[in-house]
């Protein structure tokens, strides 16, 4: 039997059955699937089979029919190995002796039955967030406890709670997860500091996001002899505080990472930790884990340090702070900001000409009112100033796993989380490089570091063309997930052959992980955690979570912001095509609707180009391409489906607009169409 069957297979004591393990999936009529990862086929699990499992959960199942010739099973729920979801929105049902909550999910679930001391302050018919506190085998109704109330006009915070909720991130803290981390002393020990680097005398700030509060990172900076640099790369030493076989590291290990919403964070770690004990806040002395490098003004690493240290931020840098200090050449700490962005800029060119891809990013915020609604979508913009936390945390990540790398016991690697990214996929590269070729861009497929080198020029051409966009949300649908795993094979895209994360233990447990085994290691006292990549899987399924929940909640908010604009024509490119309409995402927004194929009947028969990405008119030859601009109107907005649609507006119906219309139209195009409105009410 393969190693991956191992994992999926439960050893069975009777020949009569075989036992499963998988994750079950409810359809909305009630029917479950228990989806087994090996690929050997669902288990259908009928409603009274489910044994207390929820939508979500990992179970084992106990096939009891199998039809030889399909090979569709039909199973029972036997163990609930872990659950997805423990927190639930929807409303109470209150009596006078008793109450029960009744889920809002569109996934069928039992009522959970709350008793009269656990409401906490909930009244009857109230929308409420609940926690599953038991549920033992044999019982009709589980039960649980309200956790908040849901204010009936704050609709906002009860869809973002329910994005989170339905991926299985808790909404709230245990209690004794809360008060294990409030029992933890702020002061710091004399005798912790005589154990750690002392760098309260180095000048030491922090760069983050402007409404950032957790600060797991600090970079300080020292002249040296001979021309030479003292760089730290200074990160919050959570590992002090979370210690293994806690209640505060279960938590942190089963969310694994802080989710980012529009309006909040859901922090993987208690506030005490997260933006207080561990916070690299200015002014306060912190305890940290430190990757200190000795290097030249031209990047140059003559040598390295790692270990647990003391340092005091001398100041809280805003991106933005230091963007204006880079440019205009003035601010403060101005020689140590420009040297750094000098070193980080060499080491950005370093790592492109060692095969790294250059994929630039955007990224939307959101400008809310004060009930969470947007007034405002601004695009972000990966800068010098971003680029210069972003190499340093780098360098550091790339020198701890390459440190570790290199340890072995008894001949043997060290177990550790590793963040892999592995080779383009062939099958998704093929049609990829037969699209660029049309554009004139050509592909050496001889060796995986040509791709990245030929990926690398196609992005260099295609800069500021038409087809740049195109190329590079294609481009980047080829490439495999970067994942965490103890197998070693490398990060791709960085062009790094050892990588892991090191530089942010406040929201990701992975990185927690790291710092554990990178201490045991310099203590020479090395963890050999046998259940590793058990941790490394949950770690990237959490990570894959968070990351829907994120583009959900930017949906949501991109929804809710072009509801208000129903009918206004905006200026867009195409980012996807198929069958059943085009895909557009607007220019100034970047908020995604559908075109749909029904809408543009009235113009032509469109059929869709696979290997072209495009649809063509039958009668026409009219072509939608990915990448092409075109002008829409917003006609629905749905936000319970988190869908916009669009319709097309062909140029000669937009007046005094061309193709080459810059981004920012939409004023004219808005007092175009209240100018239309009106004369229609007159023709009328």
């Amino acid at each position: 039997m393969s190693k991956k069957k191992k994992l999926n297979y439960i050893p069975k004591k009777t020949a009569q059955h075989t036992a499963l393990r998988g994750i079950l999936d409810i359809t909305r009529s009630g029917i479950g699937y228990v989806v087994i990862a090996n690929g050997t086929g669902d288990v259908l699990v009928r409603q009274g089979d489910f044994n207390t499992a929820l939508n979500g959960d990992t179970v084992v199942v106990k096939v009891i029919k199998e039809n030889m010739n399909t090979g569709k099973k039909e199973g029972k729920i036997v163990e609930v190995v872990s659950r997805k979801q423990t927190e639930f929105i929807g409303h109470l049902q209150l009596s006078t002796n008793f109450a029960f909550f009744v889920s809002s999910s569109d996934k069928p679930m039992p009522d959970i039955f709350i008793p009269l001391n656990k409401l906490n302050g909930a009244k009857n018919k109230e929308k409420v967030v609940a926690r599953l506190l038991t549920w033992e085998n044999g019982n009709k109704k589980p039960v649980g406890e309200v956790v908040s109330i849901i204010k009936q006009e704050d609709e906002n915070d009860a869809v973002m709670k329910e994005i989170l909720a339905e991926a299985g991130f808790p909404l709230s803290f245990p209690r004794d997860v809360l008060a294990e981390a409030n029992q933890i002393h702020e002061k710091i020990a004399a005798a912790e500091i005589k154990k750690r680097k002392d760098f309260r005398d180095t000048l030491t700030f922090t760069i983050d996001p402007v409404d950032a509060k957790d600060f797991d990172d600090a970079i300080s900076i020292k002249k040296l002899e001979n021309d030479m640099y003292e760089i730290g790369i200074h990160i919050a030493d959570v590992s002090h505080y979370v210690t293994p076989d806690t209640k505060l590291d279960e938590e942190g290990f089963l969310r694994a990472t802080s989710v980012y919403l529009p309006d909040r964070v859901n922090p993987m770690l208690p506030e005490k930790i997260s933006n207080e004990l561990c916070s690299l806040r200015p002014h306060e002395d912190k305890l940290t884990f430190s990757a200190v490098f000795e290097m030249n003004e031209k990047g140059v690493i003559k040598n390295y340090w790692l270990g647990k240290t003391i340092i005091h931020s001398d100041h809280r840098f805003t991106y933005e702070d230091v963007q204006q200090t880079i440019e205009t050449k003035d601010g403060l700490y101005l020689q140590e900001i420009l040297l750094l962005n000098d070193l980080a800029q060499t080491l950005r060119k370093e790592r492109f000409k060692s095969g790294a891809i250059n994929f630039s990013s955007q990224e939307v915020r959101f400008k809310l009112d004060e009930k969470g609604r947007p007034i405002g979508i601004m695009v972000k913009e990966s800068k010098e100033a971003n680029q210069l936390i972003e190499e340093l945390m780098l360098l550091a990540n790339k020198t701890v796993a390459e440190h570790v790398f290199k340890i072995k016991v008894k001949g043997q690697e060290v177990p550790f989380p590793y963040r892999v990214h592995d080779q383009p996929d062939e099958e998704k590269l093929k049609p990829f490089i037969v699209f660029a070729k049309k554009y004139g861009h050509r592909f050496d497929t001889s060796s995986p570091q040509k791709i990245a080198e030929s990926f690398n020029q196609l992005l260099l051409d295609a800069k500021g063309k038409p087809e740049q966009q195109v190329l590079e949300q294609l481009g980047i649908r080829t490439m495999a997930k970067a994942v965490y795993t103890k197998d070693d094979i490398g990060h791709y895209g960085l062009a790094f052959e050892h990588y892991c994360h090191f530089t942010s233990p406040i929201r990701r447990y992975p990185d927690v992980l790291v710092h554990r085994v990178l201490e045991s290691i310099l203590l020479q006292k090395t963890i050999i955690d046998k259940k590793m990549e058990e941790k490394c899987k949950h770690c990237s399924e959490r990570e894959r979570g968070a990351m829907e929940c994120e583009r959900a909640g930017n949906k949501y908010k991109q929804v809710e912001f072009l509801k208000g604009y129903i009918g206004e024509t905006f200026e867009g490119v195409i980012s996807g095509v198929a069958s059943f309409g085009l895909f557009v995402e607007t220019l100034a927004h970047k908020c995604e609707g559908l075109v749909s194929i029904i809408s543009l009947s009235d113009f032509d028969d469109f059929r869709v180009v696979e290997g072209d990405y495009s649809l063509v008119g039958k009668r026409s030859g009219r072509i939608f391409r990915i990448g092409d601009k075109i002008f829409i109107r917003v006609v629905a907005a749905n936000l319970d489906k988190r869908q916009l649609d669009y319709e097309w507006v062909m140029n000669k119906d937009v007046e005094s607009l061309n193709e080459n219309t810059p981004i920012n139209t939409k004023k004219s195009i808005e007092s175009k169409n209240k100018g239309a409105k009106k004369n229609a009410k007159k023709s009328k």
